[in-house]
């Protein structure tokens, strides 16, 4: 019956009147039946309802399941300091090395900031955060909190016992912010290649961190990209090598007297810098700020690797010798007239010592001859020696991964007279760093195509860049450096079963205002290992070493940077994996002891 049927009818009551019936009963029929649809339709919506609830209950626990599920199969994060509803990026990526060992990440901590209005005791809060913090000064604490301030910042960084310590106060206008900080755990170790950061747009709650030198700061869109956030930033450094190579360059610094020095390990295929050191060095958790006054390169923030532009001496004897092989003017065995002195216009070449009217090529590079290395140039031309040191590198910038290498130019001559193009061949007259130096002497010896150096670390096979020598002139110049280390100034680089080559440099120190020093020289070694099957580009520099063992103080590369890189190659070689050939064994002896 529908709810809204009439409950006496007047069809039906007529009719059980004539009938003589009671036409109540009629409309407690009606009642009846009204009552019994509606408690039907009650029944089935709440059936519809409890269904409904069921099915939600199920998919609410189905969701919780699978979210336990796929947290449980998730590889476990730190957390990350962020404020729901806060525009400030807060997070960065991680830096590792190739071998994916930690070189800078974040840290948890806290800002401290106050509300000086909300302070109950602002004399016992300025005395207790002047015990915890001896850098603060009690009466100027004192004279903030009672000022006009609504707001102070107080510390934009504490360390879990300073939290603790300041919470013990007990004083309510004392307040903590989250935030992340930049850690860097190796200290000063990759100093100059990770350059450092600091807070940029900071609030309360939460504050950005920022590059300000090195990877950090060229690297700092890849570093804050939301999406890459969980991916770490592989460097090419290798941090074991990395540590070696600055304790032993720390070492011969002090011992041979140096004001700075520089190194750089350089995989001669791929371009990859497996390690730079620069010293003086600086711990990046702690960054000394720009120096206002001075030199600029006494600052320890100066990378001396990739900034230090200098003249580098003998070891781009290596470039003419190679070029003119290369265009085949002459051969490692071509005699050159090496007659001392040569006059050169107004001007006079001398050699260090007299080596004779005549030498082979091998031995031009063997004995360093000044006047021997300006033959092969004047054969070669001053024009092709330009063209071919700008393929070599020598007159761009590098394009290394960090901010300070757009800056590191190489200082080129004017005009490229005869004179310096002479003066160029044997390493005056054209100021370049130790990176272009490592990047040209792989070029050398690795077949001859060039490499870009970089501080990423490379996936997969590199392609190779463009040729500049052939592999016939590649092989050549790896004899000849060869032959440099075994008979010439860098003997004490010949460390047994490594088959080490290269070529030393001394250089005259310039004088800010023009001209030379007479007692400063910059002492370098470039070189590859090993050479039979080259591998790895090494440099080492030293600004002003004397060496003082002697009767008389020595400054050449051969005393000074030549057993320095030595003893780096002994250190390292075995971390890269490599192995000594084994040396010729000596003949048997006639009578041999045999233990039974």
């Amino acid at each position: 019956m529908s709810p809204r049927a009439p409950l006496r009818p007047l069809a039906r009551i007529l009719d059980a009147r004539a009938r003589g019936e009671n036409p109540d009963v009629i409309e407690a029929e009606n009642i009846r039946d009204r009552h019994e649809v509606m408690r039907d339709k009650s029944r089935a919506r709440a059936e519809s309802r409890l269904l409904l609830l069921v099915l939600g209950f199920c998919a609410a626990f189905l969701t919780i399941g699978i979210r336990m599920a796929a947290l449980a199969g998730a590889e476990p994060q730190e957390p990350r300091a962020t404020v729901a509803g806060s525009r400030i990026q807060a997070q960065r990526a991680d830096i590792e090395d190739r071998n994916g060992n930690v070189l800078a990440t974040n840290l948890v901590t806290h800002a401290l900031y106050s509300h000086p209005r909300d302070m109950v005791d602002p004399a016992r809060t300025a005395r207790e955060l002047a015990r915890i913090f001896p850098d603060m000064d009690e009466e100027k604490l004192l004279r903030q909190f009672t000022g006009k301030s609504a707001f102070l910042w107080l510390r934009k960084t504490l360390s879990p016992e300073q939290v603790q310590a300041v919470h013990d106060i007990g004083e309510p206008g004392l307040l903590f912010g989250p935030r992340e900080m930049r850690l860097y755990p190796n200290g000063k170790l990759a100093a100059h290649v990770l350059g450092g950061s600091r807070f940029g747009e900071e609030g309360v709650h939460s504050a950005e961190v920022v590059g300000v030198a090195g990877v950090e700061k060229a690297m700092d869109d890849r570093l804050r990209d939301p999406g890459q956030l969980d991916k770490p930033l592989r460097l090419s450094l290798d941090l074991p090598v990395q540590a070696a190579i600055a304790e032993v360059l720390h070492s011969g610094m002090k011992l041979l007297n140096a004001k700075g020095a520089a190194s750089i390990l350089m995989d001669a295929r791929t371009g990859e810098v497996l390690a730079m050191v620069s010293l003086p060095d600086f711990d990046p958790n702690d960054r000394p700020l720009p120096p206002t006054q001075g030199d600029p390169a006494d600052s320890p923030i100066f990378n001396r690797a990739l900034q230090g532009v200098y003249e580098l001496g003998s070891v781009m004897k290596a470039f003419p010798v190679a070029q003119a092989l290369e265009l085949g003017l002459v051969n490692p065995q071509t005699i050159i007239n090496t007659t001392s002195p040569m006059k050169l216009g107004r001007f006079t070449v001398r050699d260090f010592r007299n080596y004779g009217p005549a030498n082979s090529v091998t031995d031009v590079m063997v004995k360093s001859s000044n006047i021997g290395t300006t033959r092969i140039i004047q054969q070669v031309g001053a024009v092709r020696q330009e063209a071919f040191l700008k393929e070599m590198g020598f007159l761009d910038p590098t394009n290394l991964e960090l901010i300070e290498a757009a800056r590191a130019r190489p200082l080129v001559p004017k005009r490229w007279s005869d004179v310096h193009s002479a003066t160029v061949s044997y390493g005056h007259g054209l100021s370049a760093s130790p990176m272009h130096l490592a990047a040209a002497y792989a070029t050398l010896v690795n077949g001859g195509y060039r490499v870009q150096p970089t501080l990423i670390k490379q996936e997969g096979e590199v392609p190779r860049g463009a040729p500049v020598i052939s592999r016939r002139t590649s092989d050549q110049m790896r004899e000849i450096l060869r032959q440099v280390v075994v008979r010439g100034s860098a003997k004490m680089t010949d460390v047994p079963g490594y088959f080490v080559g290269g070529k030393t440099g001394t250089a005259d120190k310039q004088k800010p205002t023009g001209g030379y020093y007479k007692d400063k020289v910059m002492a370098n070694f470039a070189g590859a290992f090993p050479m039979n099957d080259p591998r790895y580009v090494i440099i080492v520099s030293l600004d002003e070493p004397v060496e003082t063992s002697g009767t008389e103080a020595r400054r050449t590369a051969g005393w000074t940077a030549v057993p320095v890189t030595a003893e780096i190659i002994r250190r390292i070689a075995p971390l890269l994996g490599l192995r000594p050939a084994e040396v010729a064994a000596h003949a048997p002896a006639k009578v041999t002891a045999v233990r039974n």
